[in-house]
């Protein structure tokens, strides 16, 4: 079994991804337009998408044993070092229905399976992560995370992304524990707003950590590197389609970049690039393309970078 540069902690899920012309009103129907059953969730988005584009990944995480087998296959099939991948007893695996409108503005409802309890588990998933150099804690249990943060904090690099789930399970308790364990912060705009506020700031990108990374859409990013902060284009896209786990999928790109020898200001435009193809199909997963292909379409802005 190789060594993970990468472990990643986070939601495995089977997601429906469905397009409506506009949102019912309450009480109302609109008829669905499109509709996909694809496996999702961020720890996938994340762990598949980096071991496919190169990077040695370890996805550490819970499903219930009513996982279906072809996605187990699928996951397998990306290349991930998966011991600590474990089918548990007592919860479903986890599960979200998104729905896009013609904007691609998404509203998402969510059931947390075991990743969402993992402390009833009994089960403790360090391993990995202590062999790592990078390691990425999206959605789950923040009392579990923050445990487990405290067991590998010696050996590796650890990310907070707490994603959706910024403004509904974290708070300002959790939310100051686990960033004072970590080195780096990743969130988009939206959820920038929930977390400075339990960290009391005016701006998310003074966040006590090494690296703050926000994402704003089509805007492009920012990030804070060594106090100094930098802005990362839009690499556009052949197509708009679907932003279903582009931003997931950014931190894929960003950590292979790394893997293979990239700056930082470098990976983040690299991750730009993984975004711009996830984009142009329906689904996380479905449209993951080459290293070649990616440095191809980062090219022309990875010449602008001084």
């Amino acid at each position: 079994m190789s060594q993970p540069f990468l472990s990643v902690y986070g939601h495995v899920t089977v997601d429906q991804i469905l397009t409506v012309r506009k949102f019912p009103a309450d009480n109302t129907t609109e008829d669905i337009v499109t509709k996909m059953t694809t496996l999702g969730g961020t720890g996938t988005n994340i762990a598949v998408a980096a071991a496919k584009l190169g990077c040695p990944t370890a996805l550490c995480a819970f499903v219930g044993n009513d996982f279906p087998g072809m996605y187990e296959r699928q996951i397998e099939e990306s290349g991930l070092i998966l011991d600590e991948f474990l089918h548990v007893d007592k919860f479903e695996t986890s599960g979200a229905v998104v729905v896009n409108d013609p904007n691609m503005v998404q509203k998402v409802v969510f059931y947390q399976g075991p990743q969402g309890f993992a402390d009833e588990t009994g089960i403790r998933l360090t391993s990995n992560a202590k062999k790592s150099k990078y390691t990425h804690f999206c959605t789950g249990q923040p009392s579990y995370y923050i445990s487990v943060m405290d067991e590998i904090a010696s050996k590796t690099r650890i990310a907070i992304d707490p994603a959706q789930e910024s403004h509904r399970i974290w708070n300002a308790e959790n939310f100051p524990e686990a960033l004072k364990r970590s080195d780096a912060l990743f969130c988009n705009n939206f959820e920038a707003e929930s977390l400075r506020k339990y960290i009391g700031l005016d701006d998310i990108m003074d966040a006590p950590v090494d690296m703050v990374v926000c994402t704003h859409g089509s805007e492009g990013s920012k990030a804070k590197v060594g106090g100094e902060i930098i802005s990362i284009p839009t690499v556009k896209a052949d197509r708009i389609a679907d932003p279903t786990g582009c931003g997931d999928t950014y931190r894929a790109g960003f950590y292979t970049a790394l893997y293979k020898g990239y700056d930082v200001p470098e990976a983040l435009t690299i991750a730009s690039a993984v975004a711009s193809f996830v984009i142009e199909e329906t689904g996380a997963l479905t449209h993951i393309p080459t290293w070649d292909a990616v440095m191809e379409r980062a090219e022309p802005y990875l010449r602008e970078i001084v």
